[in-house]
């Protein structure tokens, strides 16, 4: 399998994102106790302008197809929502049982997957995918505190993310371009939260301002890669890559807190690495053997 191979470029572009999605989870735990909206808005606010700035610059300018509006109204409406609820569910309900319910998005991409764009998993492919979840489950070890309303809100945040990713993969599919799917994601997210942040919007310190731009920086590359990853593979050949973000979540903990990794943890990674490494070799075999065929 060549390294120009699709699937071999969404691996890489959804590992890139995992790894810049740990980055905007760190500063916006760094950037202390600030309201939900606050957070969301400086989390899209980058984005948008580095999308606006990309298209001015390109030769299509702000051209959208016409056929991809209805997708990318439900991308943006499901994406918000999602995003919301994930970013609520942290606030009450900490971090480590936020992000395992967040994770619940690769499920959601796959299923909704089959209805939307007819991409049916095999079963290797749901065995790998519930593995990395046990993992991952492994590693943030949700408390019981996980039976509860704001875990309901942190469940329907991976909902919302894995139904807007379907989307994503189906404005690929139809040719849409990456920063167009970006800019208007992003723009309606900061539009939801500009109301709110006006009336219950808080003070902010230099170091919180400059923790959540780098939220927005970190979200801005995270929103780029999941985007294109899902432009060149299917939600089912690839999202199990997306546990990696667990794994470099908990390596910032190591490095900036300390938290050094229990048995569990160990295990999850093993877990994570090990099925993604298997993902990997399977889906160089099959690709062989179509090739062969």
């Amino acid at each position: 399998m060549k390294i120009t191979n699709n699937h071999v470029k969404g691996i890489i572009y959804i590992l890139i994102a995992a790894f810049c999605f740990s980055i905007m989870t760190l500063c916006v735990r760094l950037a202390g106790d600030l309201p939900t909206m606050q957070k969301v808005f400086f989390r899209n606010a980058v984005a948008a302008i580095i999308a606006v700035v990309t298209l001015a610059r390109s030769a299509d300018g702000f051209k959208i197809k016409k056929t991809s509006w209805p997708s990318i109204i439900m991308r943006c409406v499901f994406g918000t929502a999602g995003m919301i609820l994930n970013f609520w569910a942290i606030d009450r309900l900490g971090l480590a049982d936020a992000n395992m319910l967040n994770k619940m998005s690769p499920f959601f991409a796959i299923i909704i997957s089959i209805f939307i764009l007819k991409e049916k998993p095999t079963l290797v492919e749901w065995i790998t995918l519930v593995i990395a979840f046990i993992g991952a489950a492994f590693i943030v070890k949700p408390t019981a505190g996980i039976a509860s309303l704001p875990a309901l809100a942190g469940l329907g945040g991976g909902l919302g993310a894995g139904i807007a990713y379907a989307f994503v993969r189906k404005l690929g599919i139809q040719g849409e371009r990456g920063p167009v799917i970006v800019m208007c994601f992003s723009l309606f997210s900061c539009l939801v939260a500009v109301p709110f942040i006006i009336i219950d919007g808080e003070p902010m310190t230099w170091q919180q301002t400059l923790l959540l731009t780098g939220s927005g920086v970190a979200a801005a590359g995270g929103q780029f890669g999941i985007t294109a990853a899902y432009q060149h593979a299917p939600a089912k050949e690839i999202s199990v890559f997306d546990y990696m973000q667990v794994v470099f979540a908990t390596l910032w903990g190591v490095i900036l807190f300390s938290e050094l990794p229990d048995v569990f943890s160990i295990i999850g990674y093993v877990l994570i690495i090990g099925t993604a490494v298997f993902k990997w070799q399977y889906n160089i075999r099959r690709s062989a053997d179509s090739e062969a065929s």
